[in-house]
């Protein structure tokens, strides 16, 4: 009875970073990172409190959610979009056209940041093939690919409104889109940045490659990708009420237009069908990210009390006593840990940091920008980040060594947040 008594004498802070890390050294022992975010779950929900009945009734109900589902079809239509576009050969192509614009360097770069404009779940997982194909002599390792793949593909999270977190972070700040936009520009460039400085370095920049004789319009390569990201934007701005019955249903819809103009554009016979629809890949990534949700769900539930694990966590960052400026920093890193997910770390934890705030507008820039950037870089190295886990699982890598070499990056970002946000409080 007194090691039960100790063990949940522990702060839930560790608690839940302990199974973060279970997580971490669990799929670096097994090797299968499904199994290791079961034990994840069940290491959470115990230790938190939760009855067996419990845990079966929290993980039942996110299993079988109208958002699992319509997750589920997005993360599908998404491997099937992608793998009938490699069938066809337009993924060669389209890495073909943009060789002969930019330098290799650049193209590395490009290839994941023009799909991270589309905020689709497991979007890492479109721009991966990519990437490889770009890298057709084989000269960068899998680890290296996937670090790159992973971050580039979300330094528009700060300001691109179509990301649901920006227009959330608006809502809860009340500034006007525009102006929220403006304001968290520079956090874009210093993502950006730091990705050139530690992910593509040592890489040999190089002039554009000449524009072969076959090479084809650019375009056309896009539209299927262009036809998702306009479905989608369109459908939010003209039928909102998709969105309210399901947030993921306008992306399911766009996807399948996606599938459907390739299809024009590019038939792919029955045999080819049957292969992109029947793939084991496919299932044991859609299984994966669903496992991933489960986790959520536990860090989204309410504790044996009735108290929400969040609320929970922060009364227990009060009771210490944490400064007002350390609280800005560590509730929205944690809360990014945990959630793995902008809107889920901008939910969380905004209404508690803004309340933060000075009543002053610079002290509302201040705490926005260090409170954003905090969190931005706790959800990037979150072990259940859905983006990492479908590239490491692309890329066969293993979770804690891609994670290790996205901290430089994260850092910088960091440091650059920290600074801008010390600009605008000593502005106010």
């Amino acid at each position: 009875m007194r090691i039960l008594d100790l063990l949940f004498s522990v702060p839930y802070l560790l608690r839940i970073i302990a199974s973060l890390v279970g997580i971490l050294f669990l799929q670096k022992i097994t090797k299968s990172l499904g199994w290791a975010l079961v034990a994840g779950v069940f290491i959470l929900a115990l230790w938190t409190g939760h009855s067996p009945a419990s845990v079966r009734d929290v993980a039942f109900a996110r299993l079988f959610s109208p958002d699992t589902l319509f997750l589920a079809l997005v993360i599908a239509g998404v491997i099937w979009l992608s793998s009938l576009m490699s069938e066809a050969g337009m993924m060669k192509d389209l890495v073909t056209s943009l060789r002969s614009r930019l330098s290799r360097r650049n193209l590395l770069a490009v290839l994941p940041a023009v799909v991270g404009l589309l905020p689709m779940p497991a979007g890492a997982l479109f721009s991966a093939p990519l990437l490889d194909d770009a890298d057709d002599g084989k000269n960068l390792s899998p680890l290296r690919k996937t670090r790159v793949n992973y971050w580039f593909r979300h330094i528009w999270e700060f300001w691109w409104p179509l990301y649901p977190g920006v227009l959330l972070a608006a809502d809860l700040t009340g500034l006007p889109i525009w102006k929220q936009t403006g304001l968290m520009m520079p956090l874009f460039f210093a993502a950006a940045g730091g990705g050139f400085i530690f992910l593509l370095k040592g890489i040999p920049s190089g002039p554009p490659q000449p524009r072969a004789a076959g090479d084809k319009a650019f375009f056309p390569l896009v539209l299927p990708t262009v036809t998702v990201i306009g479905v989608y934007g369109l459908l939010l701005l003209t039928v909102p009420a998709l969105g309210r019955f399901n947030k993921y249903l306008p992306m399911v819809i766009g996807v399948v237009c996606g599938i459907l103009v390739l299809q024009i554009q590019r038939p792919a016979s029955g045999a080819v069908w049957k292969k992109v629809l029947l793939s084991k890949r496919t299932l044991g990534l859609v299984i994966i990210v669903v496992l991933a949700r489960v986790y959520g769900a536990f860090i989204e539930a309410r504790l044996p009390g009735g108290t929400l694990l969040m609320d929970a966590l922060q009364g227990e960052l009060d009771a210490f006593g944490i400064p007002a400026l350390l609280l800005v920093i560590i509730i929205p890193f944690v809360s990014g840990l945990t959630t793995g997910i902008t809107v889920g770390y901008i939910g969380a934890s905004f209404p508690v940091v803004l309340s933060l705030a000075g009543p002053d507008t610079g002290g509302l820039f201040a705490t926005l920008i260090l409170g954003y950037g905090c969190g931005f870089i706790g959800m990037m190295l979150s072990p259940i980040h859905v983006c990492l886990i479908v590239t490491n699982e692309y890329f066969k890598t293993n979770l804690f060594e891609s994670l290790m070499g996205i901290a430089r990056p994260a850092l910088f970002v960091f440091i650059c947040a920290a600074f801008y946000s010390f600009l605008w409080s000593f502005a106010g």
